[in-house]
């Protein structure tokens, strides 16, 4: 909502105050031709590869026979050694985080694992007893028939 000191200002003035200022109009500025300059080079991007596809598409089609199965023996070479670099890290990873539980280190996740051997203790103690109670508390088996 507009005061009555607002209304009598000229619109000059409204103006001027509602423009930008000169950093923001810079940002602007800048953004627009750095935006720009990125568009053109996408576009050049594209271009030179639709032209390379069609210039490489007949020696692709003249060397298929060849070049299939040794890109899919160089993708299994390369996921196999990926796979296995992997299962590396998380080995030493899984190593790593054992031997800093172990010296008291108290590692990431150490708290949930905590928990996790209690109630296992817990539920460990409690069928024990339940089966301490069917062994020697009711009888055993064939004095209950079973």
């Amino acid at each position: 909502m507009s005061t009555a000191t607002d209304q009598k200002k000229p619109i000059t003035q409204k103006l001027y105050e509602s423009a930008p200022s000169s950093r923001q109009a810079a940002k602007f500025v800048t953004a627009t031709t750095l935006g720009g300059a990125l568009l053109f080079l996408s576009g050049l991007t594209l271009t030179g590869t639709v032209i390379a596809l069609i210039m490489a598409t007949p020696l692709m089609v003249l060397f298929s026979p060849v070049l299939v199965p040794a890109g899919i023996a160089i993708f299994l070479v390369v996921s196999g050694f990926l796979f296995s670099g992997g299962c590396g890290v998380a080995a030493i990873s899984a190593v790593s985080w054992i031997y800093n539980y172990v010296q008291g280190k108290h590692p990431p996740g150490a708290d949930q694992l905590d928990y996790a051997r209690h109630k296992l203790r817990e539920y460990g103690q409690y069928v024990q007893q339940k089966a301490q109670e069917v062994t020697y508390g009711h009888g055993t088996y064939s004095q209950l028939g079973l």
